[in-house]
């Protein structure tokens, strides 16, 4: 077994394999291509390569391609599905769960992003009331604050 199999076990990292079977997301929606730590009830850190291959740079913005700030709170959010699905055993047991974004607060761009930038997605759980979670996030570049904000989902069974 190589090193990035037993760590995907161990539930630390997430292929994109994994990101599919808990994000009903599929291209171009799905915002995050791997899971380089996870600690179930606590935090999660995510990767997102930024493309110029990605069909909305094409209208946003043509002449300086900006990666749109609603797709980074997007890719967030789908952090926090992935922290949640990973953590609650009452979302594991849900024969269909979605995970749904509900609320946004304190959101603030620091950054621009741009095609070839490597978004570092960072969440961590505030706390879970009457199924709400709350969640701080945190998306940078190179080390740099691109977006912060504070995230609220929660899971519902599908029909």
């Amino acid at each position: 077994m190589n090193d990035s199999t037993n760590k995907a076990q161990t539930g630390k990292c997430l292929d994109i394999h994994e990101v599919m079977k808990h994000l009903p997301h599929r291209y171009p929606f799905l915002l995050i291509d791997r899971v380089i730590e996870c600690n179930p009830g606590e935090g999660l850190i995510a990767l997102k390569n930024v493309s110029i291959n990605e069909p909305f740079f094409q209208g946003h913005f043509p002449q300086r391609p900006v990666f749109p700030g609603v797709l980074i709170m997007e890719a967030l959010a789908q952090a926090t599905g992935l922290l949640a699905f990973r953590s609650d055993e009452a979302i594991k047991g849900m024969k269909n769960p979605i995970y749904y974004f509900v609320g946004i607060d304190k959101a603030r761009f620091k950054r621009v992003v741009e095609p070839g930038d490597q978004l570092r997605l960072e969440v961590h759980l505030k706390r879970a009331v009457r199924g709400i979670w709350m969640f701080t996030a945190e998306a940078t570049v190179d080390g740099q604050v691109a977006a912060t904000a504070e995230l609220m989902c929660t899971a519902k069974e599908s029909e």
